[in-house]
């Protein structure tokens, strides 16, 4: 689990009841919250079965980190379940987010910088696809190594980006059909305040996904935009993996993915 998440569970340490020791108190804590970070909206339930946890250990942790802010509850309607009260789930807040470690104070100069060099809007976007070039340089290789299959790429990406931080997974839906494919998740976005004045960066973040896959894929929601969570779908069901397409670092602005203009 990743120090800056460690050091947020840690910061929300409430004295420990019966006895529990401190140390092993925090680990704990810390994974409660690593799981909300990669699996929210999530129940106190399913935390228990998937940390193999008591109810009065998930509890105890889930009411401190709420209390220090951290995490939130979110209300959210079951399936079939008509005009039933909605479930609890748990879901890391914007505070918890940003004491996760976010390092767009710097981004924004930068960009800044850009936008008084070349005096208009465009200079963002331009430099947003600057910004994800070196993402897409670093993590080709590695997708690529997984072969043609869509999904298999997709889930390499998901562990290329959690290794980076993001807390990314890739969740099968709809298998063994047309419409199949992947959710690609990312709980935690360093750049989420930038990206909510500067959509570029979604936009540039989404293109280098859908060269890296090789398929037109799809942002559902977006941190920046007020989401819990960044969701990308990623359709498997018609794979469109063409060898050796285009690998430019900063495609055309008007281009949202260059597979679409090969022949």
């Amino acid at each position: 689990m990743s120090q800056s998440t460690g050091t947020v569970a840690a910061a929300a340490t409430a004295a420990p009841t019966g006895g529990f020791p401190v140390e092993a108190d925090e680990r704990t804590r810390d994974r409660v919250l690593t799981a909300i970070l990669e699996h929210g909206p999530i129940s106190a339930a399913q935390l228990g079965k998937l940390l193999g946890l008591t109810p009065a250990a998930v509890r105890r942790h889930l009411d401190t980190l709420s209390r220090h802010g951290v995490i939130e509850v979110k209300l959210v309607g079951m399936a079939g379940a008509g005009a039933g009260r909605p479930a609890r789930r748990y879901v890391v807040s914007r505070r918890g987010q940003a004491e996760i470690g976010d390092d767009y104070l710097e981004i924004a100069r930068q960009a800044l910088t850009e936008l008084a060099r070349g005096g208009d809007q465009s200079a963002v976007e331009h430099f947003a696809r600057r910004r994800f070039a070196a993402m897409e340089a670093k993590y080709r290789p590695h997708v690529e190594a997984a072969g043609t299959d869509v999904t298999a790429r997709s889930k390499a990406l998901a562990g290329l980006l959690s290794a980076d931080g993001f807390v990314a997974s890739s969740n099968t839906v709809n298998p063994a059909s047309a419409l199949s494919a992947e959710q690609l998740c990312q709980g935690h976005c360093p750049i989420r305040e930038l990206a909510g004045t500067f959509p570029e960066f979604c936009d540039a973040e989404t293109d280098v996904f859908a060269r890296l896959l090789g398929v037109d894929v799809r942002r559902l929601s977006t941190m920046a935009s007020g989401g819990h969570v960044c969701t990308t779908h990623v359709p498997t069901g018609r794979p469109v993996i063409r060898p050796h397409a285009a690998k430019a670092a900063v495609p055309s602005p008007t281009v949202t993915n260059p597979l679409q203009e090969r022949p």
